[in-house]
């Protein structure tokens, strides 16, 4: 009766327990309740934590009084299914552990557009085995979280909504054509471009002076991440009217060499030919 007496108090006591760490977490979660240097999005994933150590405490407490807990043959498959399991668990444990880490570091969240090695795309799905990213040709890559803490996560979005993503754009033309033209055309390209953000203002840098040609890039912002790779390719058409307008090629100096090479030859068979 004494061991019976204990083990109903020690599970009422964790079930109470539960239930209160559930509406607390609840009430955070929905952002009823506030902590300090607690964000919302941790309190799904500290209320699981907790119960865990919650059931695993309590499994601990109730074990010395279970009918049989000090024989001998139950303490032996005690030990037999201990090993079992964590020889069976440690890539699965190591995956938990690492999803609990990237929550709380808050690399990346469901929606997000990232880049993760060779993945490109938006997070679909994020549990803490692991993390689900839809790229842009429709490829779900499915990458577990243990690796996940271990590579380069590229996040597209974190400043997207408040700064703005800046996407940008490289070209060269060459030392034939003024600066102040190239970048009113640039400029002018940007302006004609849906979805980008006229406050930060669009800003062209000349990033190098090359044997032949400068190289120039125009950097735009945008709050939709999720469309950058459709905003460059707008922004790319509307770079290539702007610059037919204003009568700027957009050529290599190899085939402007070929061209001119093709050009004089064609005006010397012209001349041979009258004469």
């Amino acid at each position: 009766m004494p061991n019976l007496f204990n083990l109903v108090a020690i599970v009422l006591v964790s079930r109470y327990l539960l239930v209160l760490l559930h509406r607390m977490f609840r009430e955070v979660g929905a952002g009823r309740m506030r902590i300090k240097g607690f964000h919302t999005e941790w309190a799904e994933p500290t209320y699981k934590l907790l119960r865990f150590l919650v059931l695993a405490l309590s499994l601990v407490a109730i074990y010395p009084y279970l009918p049989g807990s000090a024989s001998p043959a139950f303490e032996k498959i005690t030990v037999f299914l201990g090993i079992l399991l964590s020889l069976g668990s440690s890539s699965v444990v190591s995956n938990i552990v690492s999803g609990f880490v990237l929550t709380y570091m808050r690399a990346l969240q469901p929606g997000d557009r990232v880049k993760i090695g060779e993945a490109f795309g938006d997070v679909i799905e994020k549990t803490m085995l692991v993390t689900k990213v839809k790229t842009i040709k429709n490829e779900v890559v499915s990458i577990p979280n243990s690796l996940l803490l271990n590579s380069q996560i590229v996040n597209y979005s974190t400043l997207a909504a408040g700064e703005g993503l800046i996407l940008y754009v490289t070209l060269t033309i060459g030392y034939d054509v003024p600066w102040p033209r190239v970048h009113e055309a640039l400029l002018e390209a940007a302006q004609r471009t849906p979805r980008l953000l006229a406050d930060p203002k669009p800003f062209v840098l000349q990033r190098a002076l090359k044997d032949f040609n400068v190289a120039y890039e125009l950097n735009v912002y945008t709050r939709e991440a999720n469309q950058g790779v459709n905003i460059l390719s707008d922004l790319t058409q509307r770079i290539q009217d702007t610059f037919e307008e204003a009568g700027i090629e957009i050529l290599s100096p190899m085939y402007n060499t070929i061209r001119q090479s093709n050009a004089g030859d064609t005006l010397e068979q012209g001349g041979k030919r009258q004469g």
